[in-house]
């Protein structure tokens, strides 16, 4: 890793022996109150005895050659949540602890306690920085986190469940997948829409980090304000600008050649700022595949924004345009 990219650094918490003697004692008695009731998420393999990345695999693995040997379809998709540990909110975890597990006042007063009065520093060989309250996230390299994050995000979970698809995961890696006879139109559209919710919960999750708004507060004036474009509109941003991208460099070659100006039929103003050719298709399926998609987002774009010479104009004329749409 790059030593000087900030992104090959992540927060350790500097825990005295103590501490976690106390919470190695707090775990064993959570883990067993949450495996007598049958609370744990039967499709979550990390930090369980006899549980691990083997177990999980063998799960997956075994699910998709069954569902292909009966001449069923299948389609899998793999989600790393990077820096999900990070986006605990306090808040949000207390209160699931409540409802979703049933633990008593005096135990979640003492999560509270735990998880409260936090600071954080970088430390280099000549300097400190100074300290800042942590608001959010659970103490990385502490026995409590790993069970702490598994209660956390076992709603991520059920919102894959519920449309019809099937998770397993192991820490804050998910495997996301389904098997069907045919319809494979059906089954991408079904994957699609659940990796949009799935993106969406972890935005509003982050904007709430960001804005250190708490609890359940609806992220969408949250959004606004940090002026991040929704899901869709963000997605649409980025395949525009790719798509400018391989327009003015002709690299890389392999998507370059995927995208084609369209010859206009007279010679008008609009002629300047020149479309793409849209290749037929003959599914819904294949409207997601970049010579499609790429030439549609930029087709639908003003002339105005088409033309723009600079790509930091490019950005700005483009991002404005969308959030207008929202």
């Amino acid at each position: 890793m790059d030593s000087a990219d900030s992104t090959s650094y992540r927060l350790i918490s500097n825990l005295s022996v103590l501490s976690k003697l106390l919470e190695r004692l707090v775990s064993q008695q959570l883990v067993a109150y949450l495996t007598n009731n049958d609370l744990l998420p039967d499709r979550q393999s990390a930090y369980r005895a006899f549980h691990s990345t083997e177990t999980a695999i063998l799960k997956v693995l075994s699910d998709i050659l069954l569902a292909m040997d009966s001449g069923d379809i299948a389609i899998l998709t793999l989600l790393d949540l990077s820096a999900a540990f990070d986006s605990v909110d306090h808040a949000t975890l207390l209160q699931r602890l409540r409802t979703s597990y049933g633990l008593g006042g005096s135990v979640v007063a003492w999560f509270a306690l735990y998880l409260s009065n936090r600071t954080q520093c970088v430390c280099l060989p000549s300097t400190r920085s100074t300290e800042s309250a942590v608001l959010y996230g659970v103490p990385q390299g502490s026995v409590l986190e790993p069970i702490l994050f598994l209660l956390y995000t076992a709603d991520l979970l059920r919102l894959v469940q519920r449309h019809q698809l099937h998770p397993h995961a192991y820490d804050n890696d998910t495997q996301i997948y389904r098997f069907c006879p045919s319809m494979a139109d059906v089954l991408q559209q079904c994957l699609s829409d659940c990796i949009d919710d799935v993106e969406l919960w972890m935005i509003n999750n982050l904007a709430r980090v960001v804005c250190q708004s708490r609890g359940r507060t609806d992220a969408r004036p949250l959004l606004h304000s940090l002026h991040w474009l929704p899901l869709r509109q963000r997605v649409t941003y980025k395949l525009a600008v790719l798509t400018r991208k391989v327009r003015t460099t002709a690299t890389p070659t392999y998507l370059s050649e995927l995208v084609q100006t369209r010859a206009p039929l007279r010679v008008l103003r609009s002629s300047y700022a020149p479309m793409l050719v849209v290749p037929r298709i003959h599914t819904e399926l294949a409207r997601r595949t970049f010579s499609v998609a790429a030439p549609s987002t930029w087709n639908s774009l003003p002339a105005e924004i088409r033309l723009c010479e600079n790509i930091l104009t490019f950005k700005r004329h483009l991002k404005t345009h969308l959030f207008k749409l929202t």
